[in-house]
């Protein structure tokens, strides 16, 4: 069955002075999906917006939304609407005019603007606060007069720069959960920019994590967190373990790598074509889960290392042990039912982990 894409980028490029922001991205989007672009400070995602919002013109590529071109179409004329970090409302007009303006600039008749505008407050949960102004509303309900603001002109596209940003920690997880059920409430294509790893595995569909203009990988939340293509993401996507050594041996998909005391550890080879392959002798990186460490003794065919105890750290449902091992920095997740006692500090420990569990990569060049 054939999808319908909204938003298709093909080799976008922009450049600023030497410096190449984005670098060759395409992309595709279909309708009625929640889509983020995850990647650090300069990474290249809020350049990436502008394009797409028309507020700034690649230096060569094209970008399509719904088939159309838009690489010259001004912001105004594009089917699209933006949510920033500090949500722009105006402060002295009440909620009701706020999310008016863009369609009394649309010169859309007064009956169907209010019709309009009294549904959509519906939808964001905000009825019967149409004269507040936002001063009097929370941190939460202000965020749904922008997202009402926008999604009330019906866009084909929800552009989003880190909206979450400004806000505490609580009411950001709140506001995941009530972005996501308004993004399949509306059915509309949002495209979601943050540096907030827990942001996009929430909410998302699909996940592009940028680094240095590029995609390292695009894939679904699930995805990346398990199977992540590239060194990067498996270190940026999630908590993880890192173990650097060599390549000291290969048995199909698995491997086996020799760290630097001389120790070896295993895990699956990562092969995803992302990522290129070490071969025997290269220096290579082990990565791990937290959760996917035991303390203690091992199952049959699961790999071990003797670790030492630098400190318990508690954090609720989240207690971790931090251990070294081989040199590295590592974290340990303490099940929550207490079954594990946590070690004292300076003791000796072994870590377990079923190999397949595990992810090695050739290392990247430092």
């Amino acid at each position: 069955m054939a999808v319908d894409i909204d938003l298709h980028c093909q080799d976008l490029v922009r450049r600023f002075g030497s410096h190449t922001a984005v670098n060759q991205v395409s992309l595709e989007i279909p309708a009625g999906s929640f889509f983020s672009i995850l990647g650090p400070s300069g990474c290249g995602k809020t350049t990436l917006l502008r394009l797409l919002a028309g507020f700034d013109r690649p230096d060569s590529g094209d970008i399509m939304i719904r088939g159309q071109r838009m690489n010259d179409v001004a912001p105004n004329h594009r089917p699209v609407n933006m949510v920033f970090q500090h949500l722009a409302l105006f402060p002295t007009m009440s909620v009701g005019d706020n999310i008016a303006y863009g369609l009394k600039r649309r010169k859309v008749p007064t009956a169907e603007r209010q019709r309009r505008i009294a549904e959509v407050l519906e939808q964001v949960g905000l009825a019967g606060m149409e004269t507040r102004l936002p001063q009097q509303l929370s941190g939460g309900q202000r965020q749904r007069v922008a997202l009402a603001r926008c999604l009330v002109l019906k866009p084909t596209l929800l552009l989003l720069d880190e909206p979450l940003g400004a806000l505490d920690l609580k009411l950001r997880d709140q506001m995941k959960v009530e972005l996501k059920n308004l993004q399949k409430a509306f059915g509309t294509t949002f495209v979601y920019i943050t540096h907030d790893q827990s942001e996009a595995l929430v909410m998302s569909d699909r996940v592009a994590v940028m680094r240095d203009g590029r995609f390292d990988q695009v894939a679904s939340p699930e995805a990346l967190y398990r199977e992540p293509a590239t060194p990067f993401v498996a270190s940026f996507v999630g908590d993880n373990n890192r173990l650097g050594g060599k390549l000291l041996a290969r048995d199909g998909e698995l491997a086996q790598v020799a760290l630097a005391d001389g120790r070896s550890v295993s895990g699956r080879l990562a092969d995803s074509g992302h990522h290129p392959t070490p071969k025997i002798g290269d220096r290579a990186e082990l990565f791990i889960r937290p959760e996917s460490l035991v303390l203690g003794a091992a199952e049959p065919g699961h790999c071990t290392l003797t670790a030492r105890v630098r400190a318990t750290l508690f954090d609720g449902a989240n207690s971790r042990v931090e251990v070294e091992a081989a040199g590295e920095r590592c974290y340990v997740r303490l099940p929550q039912d207490g079954s594990v006692p946590a070690p004292q500090e300076g003791s000796s420990v072994t870590l377990a982990w079923e190999p397949q569990l595990a992810r090695v990569f050739a290392a990247e060049a430092s």
